[in-house]
């Protein structure tokens, strides 16, 4: 009789990866997912551990399930980064949790379970796994469910940000062989997949140390090639890995999306330093000019942080000049919060939380002010639009993502599910765009902006 995993994910598209993995693996043991942790004989927490919100929540969930263990004796596991840094900790602070998941044993998962099961015993496994077995995927065996998919290029970071945690969770960078990642992304194509997002803690990185000697430019020619893909996306970039050559693939590549996420962090060029980031705001400047040559029509979105240890008035206000300089798409922004075992979480020149809210509200603020006026240019231009399912808003709407990675809304019905479709944008929002379905269709160059009608022969009579 099948049992019921329960997985809740916190963090970053690599732990949705990680999750999406750990029920393909399970599935094979008999576990099908739900959606309801009261039916639940399994529930498994997927956490991050990079900056604190995620961690907090991982504990507050952990609360919320202990009546679950003593009503029905639900088995409690954490997993991911969080169950990588803590280890045994976790099951000494939590007596009712039953099983910690590093981020290199998700394959051991099913042998940990069974003594869970059958021992009866708590178990913890947080080493690391040289060999790279880790990055082997659980291929889908039936039709996926959506028409995008991830896929682990890499894994782990070389680079020790002051900061970031990242390389004592995940581990070295080690990247898989390209052919191995040829053949998953062919049999997601068989299985549905219409767009896949390539993941790595530093996927521009891919390739260093292997001794098939192909980069990442390289690796994404590959795959540019597979047919049934429509559309190819990465995450997350180091400014510091970013290649001459990888900037000239956006011009080269039809399949790779006019989107990078490049995260810049600071734009003082003295928190950098701090940061051990590796560049300068000269040279991201200069990066994000090299894109926009190459690429006039790219989105560029990133992350930035306020409230680095030492960050004084003048390094914030640098920040926000770069920001206002390069004019984002979007901003993924957070406050500094010092996490155990970095370098810069020993500092005693923190800055004082009333300070980082008062800055990160700041930047927040002019950040959406850009964002909302970039998607109202937007507006009666045309866009080629990924359906990606029903609005959560609306049923009567449909939603998917222009290849600048917006997200768009337009009434339609299930058959428009992993087409590519020719919306015209007719409202502007400050996190989404409306649309206005015109036709569905297939053809070998992207589309974006005010075509002449008569050249496509598909919008005639439609004003553009």
């Amino acid at each position: 009789m099948a049992k019921r995993i329960y997985i809740e994910t916190y963090g970053c598209q690599m732990n949705e990866h990680d999750s999406e993995q750990i029920l393909r693996l399970l599935e094979r043991s008999d576990y099908l997912e739900t959606k309801d942790a009261q039916q639940a004989d399994l529930i498994l927490i997927n956490t991050c551990s990079v900056r604190e919100k995620p961690e907090q929540k991982v504990y507050s969930a952990l609360g919320r399930f202990k009546k679950l263990k003593e009503k029905k004796g639900t088995i409690i596991g954490v997993a991911g980064c969080v169950a990588q840094q803590e280890g045994w900790r976790l099951l000494e602070r939590v007596p009712y949790l039953d099983l910690v998941v590093g981020t290199h044993a998700i394959p051991s998962l099913p042998q940990l379970l069974e003594k869970v099961l059958t021992l009866g015993e708590k178990v913890c496994e947080t080493d690391f796994d040289p060999e790279g077995r880790y990055l082997d995927p659980f291929l889908p065996e039936r039709p996926l469910s959506s028409v995008k998919s991830y896929v682990t290029i890499m894994q782990g970071c070389n680079h020790f940000c002051s900061y970031c945690i990242v390389p004592y969770v995940r581990g070295k960078e080690k990247s898989r062989p390209s052919q191995e990642i040829v053949e998953e992304v062919k049999c997601l194509a068989q299985k549905g997949a219409k767009e896949i997002c390539l993941l790595g803690q530093n996927v521009n990185a891919y390739g260093k140390g292997m001794k098939e000697g192909i980069d990442f430019p390289e690796l994404l020619s590959k795959l540019n090639e597979i047919e049934g893909i429509e559309r190819i996306r990465f995450t997350t970039s180091h400014p510091k890995d970013l290649s001459e050559k990888l900037i000239q693939a956006y011009g080269s590549l039809k399949k790779l999306c006019e989107h990078i996420h490049l995260p810049f962090q600071s734009g003082s060029n003295r928190i950098l330093e701090r940061m051990n980031r590796g560049y300068h705001r000269e040279t991201y400047l200069e990066k994000v000019h090299r894109l926009r040559e190459v690429c006039p029509s790219i989105a560029i979105t990133a992350d930035v942080m306020v409230g680095f240890p030492g960050e004084e008035e003048k390094d914030f206000e640098e920040t926000l000049d770069l920001m206002i300089k390069i004019r984002f798409d979007d901003l993924f922004s957070f406050k500094y919060s010092p996490r155990k075992g970095t370098t810069a979480a020993g500092w005693s020149d923190q800055v004082e939380e009333q300070v980082k809210q008062q800055r990160l509200s700041i930047l927040q603020n002019i950040q959406k002010e850009i964002t909302l006026q970039k998607n109202q240019a937007l507006v009666g231009y045309l866009e080629e639009v990924l359906v990606e399912g029903h609005s959560k808003q609306n049923r009567e709407d449909v939603t998917g993502r222009t290849r600048t990675n917006k997200a768009v809304n337009f009434k339609g019905d299930d058959h428009l599910i992993g087409c590519l479709v020719l919306t015209k944008i007719t409202r502007a929002y400050a996190h989404s765009l409306y649309g206005e379905c015109i036709t569905t269709w297939k053809k070998k160059d992207p589309l974006r902006g005010k075509p002449d009608p008569d050249e496509l022969g598909l919008l005639e009579g439609i004003p553009s």
